[in-house]
């Protein structure tokens, strides 16, 4: 199968939140069945649009997530990065956790569990992110290595306490969908 149908069918299995999320699935079901490129082509922003994944470690032990401060962006956000051509979003999850967190990935679940649509600005440009939100495994209790070119520093946030300014802006949102899953729940 493509690789375009396959990324058909991962936005297919997502429940959405809310309408917000909603809308996003169905512009990005739109947007796929465009024929429009997916995938950057060139830093930083070719095509205007394009696949992100986002990995979030969740210990769901201590109800935490790790959160990063990314130095391009100077917010926090889950870890992630661009997917590269034709490459598999899961597996662009498994490559960013390497090159990010140099920790294999272990999935909670192996389909994302939030979708969004996002134009970021850099400087002068924007562009569109699409983003995949992968739920990975982790421990709050590990001091985790990082990419400290990439990032500031992370942090484990217990799921009440994660900062509401310079944050990831759909950040509040997938807490809101993260608490609604078993994953984490009491």
């Amino acid at each position: 199968m493509d690789i375009r149908r396959q990324i058909t069918q991962i936005i297919e299995q997502i429940d959405p939140l809310d309408e917000e999320e909603n809308k996003h699935k169905n512009l990005v079901s739109e947007w796929i069945n465009s024929g429009a490129e997916l995938f950057r082509i060139q830093k930083p922003d070719i095509p205007k649009m394009h696949l992100v994944s986002y990995f979030v470690p969740v210990d769901e032990i201590r109800k935490k997530i790790l959160l990063v401060h990314h130095k391009k962006a100077n917010l926090w956000l889950p870890p992630g990065g661009h997917v590269e051509k034709n490459e598999h979003p899961q597996q662009a999850v498994i490559r960013e956790m390497e090159e990010e967190l140099f920790t294999p990935a272990i999935f909670h679940l192996n389909h994302p569990v939030f979708l969004t649509v996002a134009k970021t600005v850099n400087n002068m440009d924007f562009h569109t992110d699409v983003s995949l939100w992968y739920l990975v495994k982790g421990d709050a209790r590990m001091d985790y290595a990082f990419d400290e070119q990439e990032f500031y520093k992370i942090r484990w946030f217990s799921l009440d306490e994660v900062p509401n300014e310079q944050v990831e802006p759909y950040l509040s949102r997938f807490l809101k969908k993260l608490n609604s899953l078993t994953l984490v729940s009491d």
